[in-house]
């Protein structure tokens, strides 16, 4: 979703419907004063859906497990990167 601007004066008058919004929906909200961007709104990462880094390590891993799997026998992964870069303007 875009970023949606509202200046001081609004988000004054509708602060708590702004709360609901970046609560539920995750809005983002630009705060401007005389059209000038002051603050931003976000939603912040709920510390419940925080990820530790052994759980980010083991997901890496996985992943990693995956692409193993997944890969054709007979390429490195050097000339695979090779090939991509052949691509670039």
């Amino acid at each position: 979703m875009a970023v949606q601007r509202i200046g001081v004066r609004e988000l004054k008058e509708h602060a708590s419907e702004v709360m609901r919004r970046v609560r539920e929906e995750h809005d983002t909200y630009l705060v401007t004063y005389h059209g000038r961007a002051i603050a931003r709104i976000t939603p912040t990462q709920d510390p419940s859906e925080t990820v530790t880094p052994q759980q980010w390590l083991e997901a890496w891993n996985e992943l990693g497990k995956e692409v193993t799997a997944a890969w054709p026998p007979d390429v490195s992964a050097v000339e695979a990167v090779r090939e991509q870069r052949r691509d670039l303007p």
